[in-house]
Parts: C-alpha cells; sequence; structure tokens
C-alpha cells in the first residue's frame, strides 16, 4: 500500500464505490477507497429486502445484491480498497490520517471524496426521560443485529418514527412472527415511501399512529413498556413492550470535512462530497448516478491540476 493517491474516496457504500469507478473510467490513475467495514458494500451489506437495482441496472435486486454487483465491478478495476480502516481526520494539505489493526498512517492524496453516508437520529434527540434499559436499537442496528448477525432482539416491538428503514425492520420481525404493537409518528406524515408503507405495514397490518411520541422509557434491567403521548390530545398512556426501536430520520455524516468548511460553507476545490453525505436520498439508485457525476468531477479536477500544475506536488 502506497501513501500518496491522486485520489483518496472515504467510504466504501455504493456512494464510494460508484464514484471511484468513475474516476477511473475518466482517467484517474490512483484511486484508494477507505472503509472502515470489513468489506465493500456499506448499509447495503445488511439490506436483504428487495427494492434496488431498477433504475441503475435495469432489474430489480436486494440490497446485498446491489452490493455484490459493485463488488464484481470493482473486482477488474484499478481501483484500490482499504477495508477495516477508520479515517480520523483530513487537514489543509491534503493528508488523511487512518487508522487500523496495523497502526496510524498518513496518506497524503491530490484530491479526496467524502462518501461516509449519513447516520441516524438518536433518541436523546427527543425529550425522553426514565430509565435506560436494554431493549432500546435504532433501526439501522436493529436491522444489522437481525440480518448479519442473526440475532433475537425482542418481542412486543413499538417502532418510534416512520423513517423506511423502521417500515423495513417493522416487516422482518413480523415476518418472523413477532408482535409490531404498531409505528408512531410525531408528524402528521409518514416518513417512508408509500411503497413501504404498504408492503411493510399495510400488508402486515401493523398500524401507524399520527402525532405520537414517547415521553417516558420504563425497565429495569430491561425496557418493559414506554409513556406514549398524543400530541393533538394532551393524553398519554402506558404501553407495555419489550422492545423500542426508533427510526427518527438521517443526518449526513460531514464531521471529518466541518473543519475545512469555509465561513459560506463551501468546501476546498480538492475536496467534494457526494451521496448520503451530501444529502440524504431516497434510493441507492440515486446515491449511485450522483457519485458518478462527483467522479466524473473530480477527474476533471484532477486535469486541470496537472495541467496548471496546481495542487499536484505532494507537500
Amino acid at each position: 500500500m502506497r501513501d500518496a493517491y491522486d485520489l483518496i474516496v472515504i467510504g466504501g457504500g455504493p456512494a464510494g464505490i460508484t464514484g471511484a469507478l468513475t474516476a477511473v473510467e475518466c482517467g484517474v490513475e490512483d484511486v484508494l477507497i477507505i472503509e472502515r467495514g470489513d468489506r465493500l458494500g456499506g448499509i447495503l451489506n445488511q439490506c436483504t429486502h428487495s427494492g434496488f437495482g431498477m433504475a441503475y441496472f435495469g432489474e430489480e435486486m436486494t440490497g446485498t445484491e446491489f452490493a455484490g454487483r459493485l463488488r464484481e465491478r470493482i473486482k477488474g478495476s484499478k481501483v484500490e480498497a482499504m477495508t477495516g480502516s477508520m479515517v480520523l481526520g483530513i487537514s489543509e494539505d491534503r493528508t488523511v490520517i487512518v487508522s487500523n489493526e496495523s497502526g496510524c498512517a498518513r496518506l497524503h492524496a491530490r484530491a479526496v471524496i467524502l462518501a461516509t453516508g449519513c447516520r441516524e437520529r438518536p433518541l436523546s434527540s427527543l425529550q425522553v426521560t426514565g430509565t435506560r434499559p436494554s431493549g432500546v436499537f435504532e433501526a439501522g442496528a436493529a436491522q444489522k443485529m437481525l440480518n448479519l448477525g442473526g440475532y433475537d432482539i425482542g418481542d412486543d416491538i413499538v417502532v418510534l418514527g416512520s423513517g423506511d428503514v423502521g417500515l423495513v425492520v417493522a416487516r422482518c420481525l413480523a415476518q418472523r412472527g413477532r408482535r409490531v404493537i404498531g409505528v408512531f409518528e410525531i408528524r402528521d406524515i409518514c416518513g417512508g415511501s408509500d411503497k413501504n408503507r404498504t408492503e411493510c405495514l399495510d400488508f402486515y397490518g401493523i398500524p401507524l399512529y399520527f402525532r405520537h411520541t414517547v415521553t417516558r422509557i420504563h425497565g429495569d434491567g430491561r425496557i418493559s413498556g414506554v409513556t406514549m403521548k398524543d400530541l393533538d390530545s394532551g393524553e398519554e398512556r402506558f404501553i407495555p413492550c419489550k422492545t423500542l426501536i426508533t427510526s427518527l430520520g438521517l443526518v449526513p455524516e460531514r464531521e471529518l470535512v466541518e473543519p475545512l468548511e469555509y465561513e459560506n460553507g463551501s468546501l476546498p476545490e480538492w475536496l467534494f462530497t457526494c451521496g448520503d453525505a451530501r444529502t440524504v436520498h431516497d434510493t441507492v439508485d440515486a446515491v449511485a448516478f450522483e457519485a458518478e457525476e462527483t467522479g466524473a468531477a473530480a477527474a476533471e479536477f484532477l486535469r486541470e491540476a496537472l495541467t496548471n500544475e496546481r495542487f499536484y506536488s505532494f507537500q
């Protein structure tokens, strides 16, 4: 593994892979993907349900199949990949600090693409009192435990928030014979797509309650229930449950580039963002298409930098 590359892509999900592949297709010679997981694919690796790929690949597939298709494209390309590695920071001189089981390294790049995806809003973003027992999961963590780990995360389940991941997890649990008491949404609209509402909730008879939120968690050791508030009437009621799953929305994962932002919010010309790290997208297909544009833009920047001898010597 070298310590200098034309382009370093941070994040090996669909955005990072597609952006890296497009950059190579546009003539960039040295491209490295850094991925904190054990293999490329990102969140798609835990998405065993279908509904992916129609726009991008022209066929419907599961998320894992979509990820596998991208990994196959990587195998036949010049793109290098460093998995099991965490990027700790990016400096103004284009140094990327990486940590993995081999230690800490400083890699130099002529351009960087941030493709770190997004994260879920935590329960702490709401005003919730009570104890902090086990049995409370963010939807993405629950999906990973179910689909990759094969864990039993409990029964008598309350889902707080109607984001797409929460709807998919509710369906997954219903398919496994678990009792999903209901999905409770603080707003008066469903946060997920109409397709997921129909296929994940209506088909399995899982009720969706609008204008409700959890105000208190109960339980000693394991969650025993929640206090649910009707925001229109102000009425609160206790709902016994053994599991609480939160699906409160997604936030772009941009902490690595925030120290480099200018006062107007723009980034240095050598630093690009794409996919959910730029803005949360509705579909992975849209992420892939945008990442192609970003990979091409990074390649164009590198061509101009070489021509004008800008940013083309490592410090």
